[in-house]
């Protein structure tokens, strides 16, 4: 369907996905009405700093910010902050808020993120208990982080280890409870595990893997321990939960959008209704690096898919689809991955961990398809750029720090 005459276009959600659509569009030359429905209060923000210089107290919050309001208002953009979408009615192309109003659409853009997985035990919704996802969670959390409290961090993923770090480094007694045999279990190798685990405990945080959590318990309404399965109890002045997150997918399923672990679209963020898209957390997309469609949970492909579906509605040439890259930071120690390594058979290790600068790269039958980069801003790079042409390279090469990734990238197949 051609959407380049569409006049009013609708984008649920205020986060990168929905912001970058919104300024994608602009700069695209589209001169019709946009209108963001966000349920925060603030506008659009970025996320990834929650967990780690903003909870530290280094970030002012204006400095998360994409764009100051000014910028709404003289390129205009309607912010309805604080506002949320209850329903969207095809037929009549409408979306219905939370106040009563209703918003018409020629193309409607869900940019609805995702939420934290809820902790489903018994205790979790003591004072004391907190998430990480949103500005408001770490205005709660942060006054509660003071030195020589106690801590308990349920989930060892990447948010739990960023925000074991801070706490560590404000001076908290932490300990981090992982269900699995390792941190980082979903998303990485036992090499990267073993070293964040070092790395963790030579901090003195305490990670306690395959540790069970059967329930919190409390006085007076505000939770004291964390009790495991063992029986075992953890004092706990306060407890962080960052098991997962949920895609946003109920108000697209409810309206009959087509959602599987996800809102499901195509490479060009359009659902199974043409004029809806959707961007970000909360889209299953085609991956079309590794031939098999899924989430993505990082800034990048935020950034990507509000671009897509901006380009698909101004009826423009697709932007280029990259290698999906993550980031995360822990005390000095910076983590950059570039594509997924689900799926690999055989691992190399480029450097020495101990080192504290080192690259873990995942082949799967000779090719290329993920590498983990410890400090090692070249691998990185690199790496990015062998995984999009499906490279297939000497594991000897890899390994070898006395070849420099550029003489290896012009080797590859």
């Amino acid at each position: 369907m051609d959407l380049s005459s569409a006049q009013k276009i609708v984008i649920i959600g205020g986060g990168q996905a929905g912001a970058q659509a919104s300024f994608s569009l602009r700069q695209g030359g589209y001169e019709g009405a946009i209108t963001m429905v966000c349920d925060e209060h603030a506008p659009p923000y970025q996320r990834p700093p929650l967990s780690k210089a903003f909870l530290k107290g280094e970030l002012p919050e204006e400095r998360l910010y994409f764009k100051p309001a000014a910028w709404y208002e003289d390129n205009g953009v309607e912010l309805m902050l604080g506002m949320r979408a209850t329903k969207i009615d095809r037929a009549t192309r409408q979306v219905h808020l939370s106040h009563g109003g209703v918003l018409e659409y020629d193309a409607l853009i869900l940019a609805t993120g995702s939420r934290p997985r809820p902790l489903p035990i018994e205790g979790a919704s003591l004072a004391g208990v907190h998430e990480l996802r949103s500005l408001e969670d770490v205005e709660r959390l942060a006054p509660q982080t003071i030195a020589g409290r106690r801590i308990v961090i349920v989930g060892a993923g990447y948010i739990g280890l960023e925000a074991a770090a801070v706490a560590s480094q404000l001076g908290l007694d932490v300990t981090v409870l992982e269900m699995a045999p390792r941190v980082l279990a979903r998303v990485t190798s036992p090499v990267m595990a073993e070293f964040y685990e070092a790395e963790h405990a030579r901090h003195g945080v305490k990670i306690r893997c395959g540790a069970g959590l059967s329930a919190l318990k409390g006085e007076d309404g505000k939770v004291t321990a964390a009790v495991l399965n063992t029986g075992e109890e953890l004092p706990a002045d306060l407890v962080l939960v960052g098991i997962g997150i949920l895609p946003n997918q109920e108000l697209a399923a409810e309206a009959g959008v087509a959602c599987e672990n996800g809102i499901l679209v195509d490479r060009d963020a359009r659902t199974n209704d043409p004029r809806i898209f959707a961007a970000g957390d909360c889209a299953c997309r085609p991956l079309v690096h590794f031939g098999r469609t899924g989430r993505l949970e990082s800034v990048h492909n935020a950034i990507e898919q509000g671009k897509l579906a901006a380009a698909a509605i101004l009826g423009k040439p697709r932007p280029a689809e990259d290698t999906p890259w993550f980031w995360s930071d822990q005390y000095d120690v910076k983590l950059q991955i570039a594509g997924i390594g689900t799926g690999y058979d055989q691992l190399v290790v480029r450097g020495d961990p101990e080192a504290r600068k080192f690259a873990v790269f995942y082949l799967k039958g000779g090719v290329l398809i993920a590498a983990d980069a410890v400090n090692s801003a070249p691998e990185f790079m690199v790496a990015k750029k062998l995984i999009a042409s499906a490279a297939v390279v000497a594991p000897e090469r890899l390994s070898d720090t006395s070849i420099s990734m550029k003489e290896i990238a012009a080797e590859a197949v």
